[in-house]
């Protein structure tokens, strides 16, 4: 049996523990809120926070396993007490205490800042450890971010993880070393980790889609909506998507920024979303509508772990337009249902969208392969190669 342990369950944590559950591996599920959004209670709560509670939730087959520690995690989301390190090392320690007492347990499967203690007490008590590593290695982030600190110094104070302390990054590196397997989503992310000084085995597991959206893809001949979706900061390039616009021309393409600033007090970001359409938060089905009415997703980013917006604008019909540091180059066949573009290159990223302007029947004929991409990468492809793995390490 493993224990898995996140503190906020978000998608590819539900789907993991899904994976697990489904193959009778599911010892136990830690976590920092599990909320039932079939409760009584929800009818007399507000709508925007019954949608903030249901990214909290997991499913209803899954929710016997789970166990929670919910008060930082609580203090966090409402008045902002804590920030995430902390709700990730209070739950690990808990963690780590629940598993000196467990006595069949086989494998603990944690994800990164959040597995040190637990890997600890794991390793002297012989039992298995899987590692997700949900972004790339964290040398090969720093060396970036400083390189674009000096490129684009005005957005520098968006690129949150400079900032890391020395004590988190000796945390990261303990985390890996301790593993006896990580568990990536991207052939980037491990090619990240090759930097490292550890020889531990990767196992790379791309997420999965949403269900595909049905709708007609009709011919369109206005301007172009491009959509941009992720957190609104440097580390996914936005500078160099906002450049691509202003090159191509606002007359001929409209921009959504959807999204919350990482800072709020980075002058070239404040501007940009006064002059393009915000959208700080939706809940995944307004989403996932949100992208339907959008023609291109333009993903820029200069280091990620997979962008699972890819998947999902893809599963909607989008063309994906994407750097190599994500999971663009696993997904997408270049030309044919998206686009792959060198990071740090507006040039790039311009000529696509003008090239799509010019070329409306391709535009459709991308939007409808990119459909049938998303149809053949679901959750269930990856929960069962998941499993497999877990399989392998525990046996």
């Amino acid at each position: 049996m493993i224990l898995l342990s996140h503190p906020t369950g978000n998608e590819n944590v539900r789907q993991a523990a899904l994976a697990l559950q489904e193959t009778n591996l599911l010892g136990e599920l830690w976590t920092g809120l599990n909320w039932n959004p079939d409760a009584v209670i929800n009818r007399f709560l507000p709508q925007r926070l019954c949608d903030q509670l249901a990214r909290r939730s997991f499913p209803k087959s899954v929710r016997p396993f789970v166990r929670t520690a919910p008060l930082r995690e609580t203090g966090r989301l409402l008045f902002g007490m804590v920030g995430i390190d902390a709700v990730l090392q209070d739950l690990d320690r808990k963690v780590a205490a629940r598993l000196s007492r467990m006595r069949n347990l086989t494998g603990v499967y944690a994800y990164e800042d959040g597995a040190l203690e637990s890997f600890r007490v794991a390793k002297d008590r012989g039992i298995h450890r899987i590692y997700d590593l949900p972004i790339g290695y964290w040398r090969a982030a720093q060396q970036i971010y400083r390189e674009e600190a000096e490129r684009q110094p005005e957005w520098a104070e968006t690129l949150t993880g400079i900032r890391d302390s020395d004590e988190k990054l000796a945390r990261k590196e303990e985390e890996l070393k301790l593993a006896e397997r990580v568990v990536v989503a991207s052939s980037f992310t491990e090619q990240t980790l090759k930097g490292g000084n550890f020889t531990t085995p990767v196992s790379v597991i791309p997420y999965g889609a949403p269900a595909v959206a049905q709708d007609e893809i009709a011919r369109h001949n206005g301007t172009l909506r491009v959509l941009f979706a992720g957190s609104l900061g440097q580390r996914k390039g936005l500078s160099y998507l906002l450049q691509a616009v202003e090159s191509v021309g606002r007359d001929k393409v409209e921009l959504t920024l959807l999204g919350r600033k990482v800072v709020s007090n980075c002058g070239p970001l404040d501007a940009a979303v006064r002059r393009y359409r915000w959208i700080p938060t939706l809940p995944h089905q307004e989403m996932l509508g949100e992208m339907r009415r959008h023609d291109i997703l333009v993903l820029p980013s200069l280091f990620e772990g997979f962008g699972l917006v890819i998947l999902e604008a893809m599963a909607q019909g989008l063309v994906v337009i994407a750097t190599p540091h994500t999971a663009a180059p696993d997904l997408i066949e270049d030309g044919t249902d998206g686009f792959i573009v060198p990071i740090r290159s507006p040039e790039a990223i311009a000529e696509k969208i003008e090239m799509l302007l010019g070329a409306r029947e391709r535009l459709r004929e991308m939007k409808l392969a990119a459909r049938r991409k998303a149809e053949k990468q679901r959750w269930e492809v990856y929960r069962r190669a998941l499993a497999q793995v877990a399989r392998e390490v525990v046996s």
